[in-house]
């Protein structure tokens, strides 16, 4: 059985982690994207009552996010192994983005080229 990757006991173990899965700029950038249109996705589904892009959200959302683990990062995305702490942490490092306080995480986490 492939391993999941590391194990955390705490959530603010694992934050570190992920942002260090998610080193360089683009990578973000595209988990940014996958996230603005997953979130999209969601909402014109609710509002147009066309179900299927519900089931499109993931799909769209994690593609992008796992194209750049692949063809950026070289490394296997922390889904595999912390599903829930990886996706809260994909909208938290998202919201940090927006509001302009990612950098100070980056630089906690040992990441330098934000």
């Amino acid at each position: 059985m492939a391993s999941k990757g590391p194990s955390f006991s705490t959530y603010a173990e694992f934050w570190p982690y992920y942002l260090r899965q998610h080193s360089k700029p683009g990578a973000r950038y595209l988990h940014f994207i996958g996230t603005f249109i997953a979130v999209g996705l969601v909402l014109i589904a609710i509002v147009s009552q066309h179900w299927w892009m519900l089931a499109a959200s993931p799909v769209v959302g994690y593609g992008f996010a796992w194209a750049a683990h692949v063809f950026i990062e070289g490394n296997r995305p922390a889904t595999f192994g912390h599903p829930f702490w990886s996706l809260y942490s994909d909208f938290r490092m998202l919201l940090l983005w927006c509001t302009g306080r990612l950098s100070r995480h980056l630089d906690a986490a040992g990441i330098t080229d934000a």
